[in-house]
């Protein structure tokens, strides 16, 4: 796995944990802007081909 790969799938798993944190405490606007972050992530890893695992 080269390293744009790899920090591309540690940012997912970051975004995601955030997220996660962000609905459990109740704070909607944190929730929102890791949605957008998550979005703009999986689409930069869908145009390089780099498979994302649930």
């Amino acid at each position: 796995m080269d390293a744009f790969t790899a920090g591309l799938l540690q940012r997912i798993k970051a975004a995601e944990s955030d997220l996660t944190r962000a609905r459990e405490t109740g704070d909607d606007f944190l929730a929102e802007v890791e949605l957008g972050e998550l979005d703009d992530l999986r689409r930069l890893a869908a145009e390089h081909g780099v498979e994302i695992h649930a």
